[in-house]
Parts: structure tokens; sequence; C-alpha cells
């Protein structure tokens, strides 16, 4: 199976500074891979590349056999940006309704992702007065209403608590069950034993990549924090 995305040497300069100095991976065709880093690693950039919507200086970005960006894949790649993206002055259902319409889904998909995010009691209100992590769930929401091949998720879970936590990993789990792809990035290190496989990064640059276990085997920690740890210090000798 061909992977789902392909990275090649992608450079990203911002403000002068090389957000991404030729980085190169690839995300498994449904899988659940995180990518896991310090803020200012680079993976909101990354990210960004990979849904076509952030210039690049030089390199190859390719999503579901086609260039990033491509018109057909508006269709094919749902993305959560990391602040909610959707209309404060609108209700929840409204929403999503007018985000149905642009991807010609019908109603019931509104229906479907409102319960699969939890938001059923909350469809009538407006979203300017939710929280922080309701907002989110609605950006989340907006994300699968296409049922897209392909879901990037930037920091999906910050500010919710553990039960919706768990519950929204358990989804992303039965979406790759089903053949959906998803890459989800965290600072949290507690969510990558969630992931099947992991993409490290600090400082634009790949420090590794593989399942937790793998990466545990190969650095000799247990805890995943550790890990990471260890890796930073094996690049700095």
């Amino acid at each position: 199976m061909k992977p789902a995305i392909v990275v090649e040497r992608l450079r990203v300069v911002r403000g002068g500074v090389d957000v991404l100095p030729e980085l190169t991976c690839e995300v498994e065709a449904g899988s659940v891979t995180g990518l896991l880093g310090p803020s200012g690693s680079g993976k909101s950039t990354l990210m960004r590349a990979i849904v076509g919507v952030q210039r690049v200086a030089s390199g190859r970005v390719v999503v579901l056999g086609e260039p990033a960006g491509s018109r057909v894949l508006r269709s094919r790649v749902g993305y959560m940006t990391q602040a909610p993206s959707v209309y404060g002055d609108l209700t929840v259902r409204e929403n999503l309704g007018f985000f149905a319409r642009i991807l010609a889904v019908d109603d019931q998909a509104v229906e479907r992702v409102l319960a699969a995010v939890s938001l059923e009691p909350f469809a009538s209100k407006i979203v300017d007065r939710l929280s922080g992590g309701q907002r989110a769930r609605v950006s989340l929401a907006t994300a699968l209403l296409g049922s897209p091949d392909l879901l990037v998720l930037d920091e999906p879970t910050v500010g919710l608590d553990p039960v919706l936590r768990r519950d929204l990993w358990e989804l992303f789990h039965e979406l790759a069950a089903a053949g959906t792809t998803l890459l989800v990035s965290s600072h949290v290190m507690d969510e990558a034993d969630r992931c099947g496989t992991l993409l490290l990064l600090r400082d634009g640059r790949l420090l590794a990549a593989g399942s937790p276990d793998e990466l545990r085997t190969r650095t000799g920690a247990e805890r995943l924090d550790d890990v990471f740890l260890a890796l930073i210090e094996a690049v700095a000798t």
C-alpha cells in the first residue's frame, strides 16, 4: 500500500528563518500517526504544507497520490486548525449546515458529526458562547463532514476534559479502522501511546519515526517523555 502522505526534502522559510529545513517523512495509509514535538518545532507548518496552504521554498509534498493543495483533494482532506475556524455568530448546527452545503453532503452528515464529537446538546448554541474546548469540537466536526480519506488535525484535544479526550481518540481509531488516514499533532507526550506511528519533530527536523514501542526499544527508555529526551541527547552528541 502506498503511503497516504510523502514529504521529500521540504523546506519552508518564514521571516528569513528555515522553519522546516529539508524535512523528509511519510505517513502510512489507514494509520493514526502522531506528529509530536514542543511548541515551535514546525508541526503546524508541516500540516499547512500537507493541506496545501503553506508557501514552500523547495521540496515535494504528495497527498493521496496528488500534489498537496490540488483541487481534487479538496473533498478528500479534512483539516482542523489550532484556532477554531468556524463562524462565531452562528449556531453549531448553522455552521455545520453551511459547510455541508459547500461539501455537497446531506443533513444526515450534520447529525452524524454532531453525535461523533458529542455536540448534540449544544447544536442550537451560538458558537461564541461556547467554551474553548466546545469550539474546538465544532471545528473538528466540520473537518469530519465530508467523510474525508485524510484527516489532518492540529492539536484537536487541547482544552478537553479527560473523558472527551478518551472518546475522541476512540473515534480516531474507529475512523482509521474504516480506512481513514489521520495525522494528529500534539505537544502532550501522554497522547503518543494512542498512535500507531510517531513522527517526533524538533526545530523543524525529524528526530525519529516509528511506533511507541519501537522508539522505546531504540532508546531504552520507558516513558515517552524520556524517549524524546534520549533522542535529543543522541543528536547533540
